[in-house]
């Protein structure tokens, strides 16, 4: 039994999990309040066989991890998880005050209760901005107050083998009574392309179906607006290429002044993905159009853009599952950085 273990908090669909347990890590406890999510946990058995929760952070608290885990404080090797972040994600209007937000400070209590050697935080770039910045600020003298040094970098994902751009900050804490040692992992230099991904996958059926074999992997019906949209555009290219009269009013005005610059608009083969979203399986969401076929990406493209296994399951209908693709942690880069907290651990007990 690896000495590495975790616990996998707001746990999704499992990016982070299965990337972390690629690294070593031994995943004791997933908790999202979820259901969906949880079943996806649960019907992968080749990847996972630890427990997995329907349940709140709230009711992970007053020891009620530490008794599932059986375990004492401090004996934990890593909690990671990344609270929701919706309410300062930068798609986001309207008010700043959202209890979402409050989900940090409940990820900080169950921190001060397992007191774990180590701790990961995901979260999207708005938790820096204008939106999130107190929250950050506040976040951070907590945790520091429990007793971690607390290191912030914002990484993107296609530095790290993953063929998508995507950047998210990671927050990692290291316990102070342990010395200071963290460092993040350094990209690896290999960039893979959405032809290195997806390029070799067959045409989905026309009928919507799912490919022989290939679960998920079927198209998407586009209204016929948006079939013609997608056949003006050329790979690589988004709505500013499109001619005006196939334009929604919404999209008249400059994209630099409403900001959603990618809608209607396709990948290029030889370059990595635009972020993959919880609506990726839209057309009119982003830059999701298949390069060269007259279609949005299927949710399994979407799924190996986020660099989940071939054969790996999502339960729930086509939203549920665009959506926990989306959301999640891409498991490649989760490995990295599974793989650069381990080695930290292993250079304090070297010196």
């Amino acid at each position: 039994m690896s000495e590495y273990t975790c616990v996998d908090s707001f746990c999704g669909a499992g990016g982070l999990g299965l990337g972390l347990q690629q690294a070593g890590l031994d995943i004791r406890l997933s908790f999202d309040i979820d259901d969906i999510c949880i079943k996806t946990i649960k019907e992968n058995e080749k990847y996972f066989s630890h427990p997995a929760l329907v349940a709140d952070i709230t009711d992970m608290l007053k020891g009620k991890a530490l008794e599932i885990c059986k375990m004492e404080r401090g004996e934990l090797f890593l909690l990671a998880g990344g609270p929701p972040c919706q309410g300062f994600s930068i798609q986001r209007r309207g008010s700043d005050i959202d209890s979402r937000n409050q989900l940090v400070f409940k990820y900080a209590q169950l921190v001060n209760e397992l007191y774990p050697k180590y701790f990961v935080m995901e979260n999207v770039t708005g938790i820096a901005g204008k939106r999130g910045k107190t929250i950050l600020e506040q976040l951070i003298d907590e945790l520091k107050g429990i007793g971690y040094e607390v290191h912030i970098n914002l990484l993107d994902a296609q530095d790290y083998g993953v063929p998508q751009r995507r950047k998210r900050y990671i927050i990692v804490g290291e316990r102070t009574d342990m010395g200071v040692y963290y460092v993040y992992p350094k990209p690896n230099g290999e960039h893979r392309t959405v032809r290195d991904t997806i390029g070799s996958l067959p045409e989905p059926l026309m009928d919507g179906s799912d490919y022989p074999g290939i679960p998920l992997h079927r198209r998407d019906k586009l209204s016929d607006i948006n079939l013609k949209r997608i056949r003006a555009l050329k790979p690589g290219q988004g709505r500013e290429y499109l001619p005006e009269d196939l334009l929604a009013d919404c999209h008249k005005i400059d994209s630099s002044v409403i900001g959603y610059r990618n809608v209607y608009g396709r990948m290029e083969w030889d370059d990595v993905a635009p972020t993959i979203t919880a609506r990726f399986d839209s057309f009119t969401r982003g830059k999701f159009g298949h390069p060269d076929q007259d279609r949005s990406v299927s949710l399994r493209e979407g799924a190996l853009l986020q660099t989940f296994p071939m054969d790996f399951r999502f339960t729930g209908n086509k939203v549920d599952i665009a959506r926990q693709i989306g959301n999640a942690v891409p498991p490649t880069l989760a490995e990295q950085i599974g793989r650069s907290i381990i080695e930290c651990y292993k250079r304090r007990e070297e010196e």
